[in-house]
C-alpha cells in the first residue's frame, strides 16, 4: 500500500492557470474526502506535469474508486484539452501515469537524536 502517488504527464506551460482552475474547482466538491486525499501539489517543468498526491490510505484503490465517480470524470474531461498522457501508447487512465519509486529516505523527526 502506497498513499503517494506522482502522476507524469504532458502540457503546454501556457495551460498551468486552467489546469489549476480545473482541481480548484474539483477540490471544492465531495470528491477529495471521498478518495481520502490529505494532499494534492501540481508541478510543472517545461512541457512536463506532475500531479503529485498524498492519500489517507492506499492510493491507487482511491483512483480505482475515482473512476466510478461523476466527478472524477467530470474533471477528467474539463482537463482533457491540457492534459496530453506522456506516452499515449499505453495510457488508458491516470493510473498508467503513475511513476514508480526507486529511493526513499526519511530523516528524523525534529528534536529526536540520531
Amino acid at each position: 500500500m502506497d498513499n503517494r502517488t506522482l502522476i507524469v504527464a504532458r502540457i503546454d506551460a501556457a495551460d498551468r492557470p486552467r489546469i489549476a482552475e480545473c482541481f480548484a474547482e474539483s477540490d471544492a466538491t465531495h470528491l477529495p474526502e471521498a478518495l481520502g486525499v490529505r494532499r494534492r501539489i501540481l508541478f510543472g517543468y517545461q512541457d512536463l506535469y506532475f500531479h503529485y498526491i498524498e492519500f489517507s490510505g492506499d492510493g491507487r484503490a482511491a483512483m480505482e474508486r475515482g473512476a466510478q465517480d461523476p466527478e472524477f470524470a467530470r474533471v477528467s474531461q474539463r482537463l482533457r484539452p491540457f492534459v496530453e498522457p506522456y506516452d499515449p501508447q499505453i495510457w488508458r487512465s491516470p493510473a498508467d501515469a503513475v511513476a514508480t519509486p526507486f529511493y526513499r529516505w526519511t530523516g528524523p523527526e525534529p528534536g529526536t537524536a540520531p
